[in-house]
């Protein structure tokens, strides 16, 4: 990403208190899901050194996608109590932290991402977008990178850019959504165009551009790029109603009113932030550094040893962003997605 005027952080906030829960089974602290999203936000901005901070999460009564589509995530059992408890207590307590924070009605976290990315885009910064949702890549362009999480947690984290999407999915960004229409979404019981996985939607793209210009062409062309199978299926009319839907269940909101990138800016005051998170059992200090403003801490302990970095933290220049890949593809092959 180029060097702008500001670097915005914003995280989604549901998927990452989904994996600091899970991460946190057994534990014996009173929130532990809320303390691990404070720890994913003070350890992003330890390595990305935003100028400003904001974090979206879904609206737990509406959904404007559900009105649309009351297949979409209908298949997903019930949260854990606790879990529900700490996803209300979320945006109560980074607000009361000073962070920017919005739970869009009707909307979703996804939503609150490419907002934000736009309102920075508009004033001439930079976003990078952190989630484990898989959908940001289509909000990649020249000024907004995705930090996803990944199973393993922060230290598995891959900071991906344009220029490095094609290598992992082998589309670009302004393709993402139509080779995740063509895939399909099982996480959000969208299924996709019968007989097109990943590699297939992949080279479909590769070949067309568009899913657009692929139903324009003939059927001898069409076979010949992805095989009799996927064409006879792509042609069928059906599939053109799986594409539509997907595409519009998994198109994101631009417009939302979220915080300006001005209003959002770092640092936090520490006893605001220290106070609030208290008040949940959260004993949290030199670890905040980065969002106060302060120093990074010196270790007391000599032989203790150094928090490990994410690979991708070695890329990184003052004020420039570089998207890189961490030793293994991603997604990991085998693993599934949980968000």
């Amino acid at each position: 990403m180029p060097d702008t005027g500001g670097l915005l952080l914003v995280l989604d906030g549901n998927s990452l208190l989904h994996r600091a829960f899970h991460a946190s089974d057994g534990s014996l602290e009173p929130a532990p899901a809320l303390r691990g999203l404070i720890g994913y936000l003070a350890r992003a901005a330890a390595q990305l050194r935003p100028d400003a901070v904001v974090v979206g999460f879904d609206c737990p009564h509406d959904s404007a996608r559900r009105v649309d589509h009351p297949g979409y995530k209908a298949h997903r059992p019930p949260k854990p109590a606790d879990l529900t408890r700490q996803l209300t207590l979320a945006p109560e307590l980074l607000r009361a932290c000073g962070v920017g924070t919005v739970v869009p009605p009707a909307y979703e976290a996804d939503d609150v991402l490419a907002s934000s990315a736009a309102a920075a885009r508009a004033l001439g910064w930079s976003s990078v977008l952190m989630t484990s949702d898989r959908d940001a890549f289509a909000l990649i362009d020249d000024t907004t990178s995705v930090l996803r999480i990944r199973n393993g947690g922060f230290d598995r984290s891959v900071l991906v850019d344009a220029e490095s999407l094609p290598g992992l999915y082998g589309v670009h960004p302004w393709q993402y959504t139509d080779f995740a229409a063509l895939r399909g979404d099982p996480s959000d019981n969208l299924p996709g165009v019968r007989r097109f996985g990943a590699r297939t939607a992949a080279r479909l793209l590769e070949v067309f551009g568009s899913v657009d210009a692929a139903w324009e062409v003939d059927p001898a062309t069409l076979r010949d790029a992805v095989g009799e199978q996927a064409a006879t299926s792509f042609r069928d009319p059906v599939s053109r109603e799986i594409v539509a839907r997907n595409r519009r269940l998994m198109a994101m909101r631009h417009d939302l009113p979220v915080p300006s990138p001005e209003s959002a800016r770092l640092p936090l005051d520490y006893l605001v932030i220290r106070r609030a998170l208290r008040e949940h059992g959260i004993n949290l200090g030199p670890s905040l550094w980065s969002l106060v403003g302060g120093d990074a801490p010196i270790e007391s302990l000599p032989e203790a040893p150094p928090e490990p970095l994410p690979a991708w933290a070695h890329t990184l220049k003052p004020r420039v962003l570089h998207g890189s890949m961490s030793g293994r593809r991603d997604p990991i092959p085998g693993q599934t997605a949980l968000f």
